[in-house]
């Protein structure tokens, strides 16, 4: 056996860890960058904002 089938087993596994930890990954580096120098009255705006965004890339909207 040349290890095919245990192969695509493991991508089948990563992939989607993968896409979650990018997606993860960039949700705090833009929540950082847009949250650095923000009045704490416009943070609350701004965290709603991209946690739509990420809903929107992940499907749920």
């Amino acid at each position: 056996m040349d290890g095919g089938i245990v192969m695509d087993v493991t991508v089948w596994a990563l992939v989607p860890v993968v896409c979650m930890v990018v997606t993860a990954t960039a949700a705090v580096l833009i929540v950082v960058a847009a949250v650095k120098g923000t009045p704490s009255r416009d943070r609350a705006r701004i965290l709603e904002a991209v946690a739509e965004v990420v809903r929107a890339v992940r499907g749920r909207r």
